[in-house]
């Protein structure tokens, strides 16, 4: 992504982490937890490849079409995923704001910034305003929520609901950064 080093990182360090949160969930007794879990751990890993500043290492030309072609994959799967629950449907708008970015990262210069035109272009702006919602809605969701220890015993790590959310959150987040450097 274009932009600042030092911003870079912390989007890489913030979306690996929160990528390997979601590798824990995976492990969840919850059925809804692992269902969800996995795409979120691809999202975060995604994400923390993609942030990587330009600066220090610039992908070859044929990294920006894997990485549309897999969150393309990722879209189809959220798609068919979407008819069980509406969460899978924000994976399908997370996938598709990875594709687009990665089409526009490939058909821009390394250091260059936007496509030459002025102001934000349509779709990044209605992605933005769509992430900016979701972080907003996903943070005062997050305010009120209390623990829930499944069968008695203390939550385990993958099974508890705050941690999720703030992993989404922070993924969200993330997203805005990302749109707002693209």
């Amino acid at each position: 992504m274009h932009g600042p080093a030092s911003s870079g990182w912390l989007l890489v360090a913030l979306c690996a982490v929160t990528g390997a949160y979601c590798l824990a969930r995976m492990r969840s007794g919850a059925e809804g937890q692992r269902s969800a879990a996995g795409g979120e751990a691809l999202m975060g890993f995604g994400m923390a490849a993609m942030a990587v500043p330009a600066a220090v290492f610039t992908p070859p030309s044929w990294a920006w079409p894997v990485y549309a072609a897999v969150f393309g994959a990722a879209g189809v799967h959220a798609l068919w995923a979407a008819r069980a629950g509406a969460h899978h449907l924000h994976h399908l708008v997370g996938a598709a704001a990875m594709v687009y970015m990665s089409l526009v990262m490939a058909g821009s210069p390394a250091h260059a910034h936007g496509r030459g035109g002025s102001g934000v272009p349509l779709l990044t702006g209605a992605l933005l305003l769509y992430f900016a919602g979701y972080v907003l809605l996903t943070g005062v969701r997050l305010v009120p929520v209390a623990a829930v220890a499944g069968g008695g015993g203390p939550a385990g790590w993958g099974d508890r609901p705050e941690l999720a959310r703030a992993c989404r959150l922070s993924m969200g987040i993330a997203m805005v950064a990302m749109l707002l450097t693209l």
